[in-house]
């Protein structure tokens, strides 16, 4: 018998919102990068829209270094009942590629060139709050490289990445 013919599944929903992403990319011509993440940390500026997305709680910027923050929820969850690698991929990502924009000064721009995971343990909602912290390792005219690392409440190492960022200047408006 199939999983419908057996019992009915429980259904759940989830409603969120999001600010308009153009607003954020305004922001880089007139702050710094640190300016901006230190904004979003005090409320001052609302997180980006994938922070939203996935149910990220805290955010934490200093120079060369950020760290972020989540709960483990059931809809992180792949189909064998653990956080799917792509929520634990996206938390080192912008962990990583944020330590680089605490770097930048007004006007400059980046994006991440690649990332590299390594998965330790496996996550559910029993690991408790997750975090985050990037962290710069070298940075030069073009390129910065940086590293993540997801800990859990116990603060057992959960995955590790690096991350290799382009900077570029943004367009004058």
């Amino acid at each position: 018998m199939t999983q419908t013919q057996d019992a009915p599944v429980a259904s759940r929903t989830r409603t969120f919102s999001w600010t308009d992403p153009s607003e954020h990319v305004k922001l880089l011509a007139t702050r710094s990068g640190l300016d901006i993440l230190r904004a979003m940390s005090a409320g001052e500026v609302p997180p980006p829209p994938i922070f939203q997305l996935i149910g990220g709680s805290g955010l934490h910027a200093e120079p060369g270094s950020v760290t972020i923050t989540l709960d483990p929820q059931e809809f992180h969850y792949n189909p064998i009942g653990t956080v799917h690698g792509g929520i634990i991929s996206t938390l080192l990502d912008t962990a990583a590629a944020c330590s680089v924009q605490s770097t930048l000064p007004i006007g400059v721009g980046y994006t991440s060139m690649d990332l590299n995971v390594k998965f330790l343990r496996a996550v559910t909602v029993t690991s408790g709050t997750l975090t985050c912290t990037g962290a710069v390792l070298q940075s030069g005219r073009r390129t910065a490289l940086a590293e993540a690392r997801l800990t859990d409440a116990q603060g057992r190492l959960v995955a590790h990445a690096t991350s290799s960022c382009l900077l570029f200047e943004l367009p004058k408006a």
